[in-house]
């Protein structure tokens, strides 16, 4: 299980992340925290895997704490969770290392996208001590999508994309439905419809009308 440490002090933007950390698979919450100095003694006593890291704290700076485990060499990754838009702080937060970066307010389906990307990663980095470069790819932000997903129009996110197309590719359907995508990766059935409907148009999947004895006939897909 991959140990988290969140760092917020508002205590309703706390529990929410906490719920949310718990309906996704492969992480569990070590410690959460109001403050820099309770975060780096809990850290001192045992370090977590990853930090969940908000930046506006009473007189403290989240950011701070992003420098303290960098300034010594502490094998902890960061993601940040903040409000702050700026690019001067987005641009400083990556210089320091984060592996991604929730602007408030953020959907569950945008943290669910972020923490299944570090887990992936995490867990393909526990395997071997090697890595060939089209396996590492994957896990880089600039090359992590194609030059077509860049581009997608208005309304359609590229990391809920990746992550229904990961699925398709992945997963050992014959056939599916948008039911069947969105109950195991928790993706509003409406959602995934939408993004069924653009990847068909991609020629990425067909679909396809099955007939039943009873009731409506059922939409499902395959891969191409």
């Amino acid at each position: 299980m991959i140990e988290v440490m969140i760092v917020e002090d508002d205590p309703m933007v706390m529990e929410i992340n906490s719920k949310f950390l718990k309906r996704i698979e492969g992480f569990i919450l070590y410690k959460a925290v109001s403050n820099l100095n309770d975060a780096k003694k809990f850290i001192l006593i045992k370090k977590p895997d990853l930090i969940l890291l908000d930046v506006y704290l009473p007189r403290e700076n989240g950011i701070d704490l992003l420098k303290w485990v960098r300034g010594r060499e502490l094998d902890i990754d960061i993601i940040l969770i903040t409000a702050d838009k700026t690019i001067e702080r987005v641009q400083e937060a990556f210089r320091y290392g984060v592996v991604d970066y929730l602007i408030k307010p953020f959907s569950f389906e945008r943290f669910k996208e972020s923490l299944i990307q570090f887990r992936d990663r995490y867990n393909q980095f526990k395997k071997s001590d090697i890595i060939e470069q089209e396996e590492l790819d994957k896990f880089i932000s600039s090359s992590n999508v194609s030059q077509s997903e860049n581009n997608l129009p208005k309304g359609v996110n590229k990391y809920t994309y990746r992550v229904i197309l990961d699925e398709i590719e992945k997963g050992n359907y014959e056939v599916f439905t948008a039911e069947d995508l969105s109950e195991k990766l928790g993706i509003a059935r409406a959602t995934v419809r939408r993004y069924l409907e653009y990847m068909q148009r991609e020629n990425k999947v067909e679909k396809f009308i099955e007939y039943g004895k009873v009731g409506r006939p059922q939409y499902k897909y395959h891969k191409i």
